[in-house]
């Protein structure tokens, strides 16, 4: 499970990196930051489960935020999201949010159950 960690640390780092020519760049730097550092965290056997439930707290939160837009394109057709990198229109950048944070959610998910599996229960 630590390499599985360590994987996801640099997938999120990645993703962090690659946000930096975005709209709102430090909001998604933050949050896949965050992410690659729980995730850091964890590869190196510290588990703080209640910084991990609050995110996901945090996420689900967010994701609620853009499920309305995310059902809207759902009833509209499920136009590309991915035919550019460029956001043409507004319903582009907010589904890939959407899916963005589902990602993040995944990811806190198993670093949970990972983390409490790995801790018996105890965190550092």
């Amino acid at each position: 499970m630590k390499v599985i960690n360590v994987v996801l640390a640099i997938l999120f780092f990645t993703f962090a990196v690659l946000q930096l020519n975005d709209l709102d760049p430090w909001a998604w730097v933050g949050i896949y930051g965050w992410v690659a550092c729980l995730c850091g965290m964890n590869a190196v056997g510290y588990f703080s489960p209640k910084a991990v439930l609050g995110t996901i707290l945090l996420t689900i939160l967010g994701i609620g935020w853009y499920l309305p837009d995310f059902i809207s394109w759902l009833q509209n057709g499920m136009s590309s999201i991915t035919s550019s990198m460029k956001a043409e229109t507004p319903h582009v950048e907010l589904v890939r949010e959407f899916l963005g944070l589902v990602l993040v959610l995944i990811t806190l998910g198993w670093l949970y159950w990972s983390g409490r599996k790995n801790n018996g229960g105890i965190s550092s």
